[in-house]
């Protein structure tokens, strides 16, 4: 389970970025043109976030079990899962809040709020997981050591691309694409947007500026390890 656990996001992330794709392709009109997968693939794709959590604490469980690591084995099975809980929420708390909000907040918006307005806006942020494949290949050649491979270095390029294109930028596009479609000056944008696209803006756009901070700083890393050793 724990080397299945890099190669987990792999499947929704090509699911979520094929139907992007379809979705922006057909919408010409950035507002008003409709098209049946957006609100499909919300309904289908909201469970995963909810099934990802737990899978990623039975990937953190069996890991501590392999390197044997438990916590709280004086309290027995019952300690031992509270306090890996603890620290899976710890060391995840990110990645916890990221998808608890993808589904407390993202999918009202998708689904009620949005009154059947902006598909293409919808398209766009599903393709942004086209990054996720290379992320989850990261942590599969990490997990195999690997590290120091071509495929490595090649992979590490592409994810550092794709991550700023499909994710820094997401945000900044939505809103230059909005400007040009409401023939509006850019920074009169967030004053027209709704309130619930500022927020999941704000609160979104952060995390995926820290997450690319993260990837920089391993790039660097993996960089000058092989020169050192």
């Amino acid at each position: 389970m724990q080397r299945r656990g890099g190669s987990r996001g792999v499947h929704p992330a090509v699911m979520a970025s094929s139907a992007g794709c379809v979705i922006v392709w057909s919408c010409q009109d950035v507002l008003e043109d409709r098209h049946w997968l957006t609100e499909a693939y919300v309904l289908f794709a909201t469970p995963y976030f909810a099934y990802d959590i737990y899978a990623m604490f039975l990937c953190y469980w069996h890991g501590l079990q392999v390197k044997g690591h438990e916590e709280g084995q004086v309290g027995g099975v019952v300690g031992s899962k509270r306090a890996a809980v603890a620290g899976y929420l710890c060391r995840e708390k990110l990645m916890v809040l990221h998808h608890v909000f993808m589904v407390a907040f993202c999918f009202p918006v998708s689904l009620l709020w949005r009154r059947g307005r902006g598909d293409y806006f919808q398209g766009v942020l599903f393709l942004a997981e086209l990054s996720t494949p290379c992320v989850c290949l990261t942590k599969v050649l990490i997990q195999y050591k690997q590290q120091h491979t071509l495929l490595h270095r090649v992979n590490g390029v592409l994810m550092l691309l794709l991550f700023f294109l499909c994710r820094v930028l997401l945000f900044p596009f939505l809103y230059v694409s909005y400007s040009r479609h409401a023939c509006v000056p850019l920074h009169l944008v967030p004053l027209l947007a709704p309130w619930q696209c500022n927020l999941g803006a704000a609160l979104l756009w952060p995390l995926q500026l820290y997450w690319f901070t993260l990837i920089c700083r391993g790039a660097v890393r993996g960089q000058r390890s092989p020169a050192e050793t």
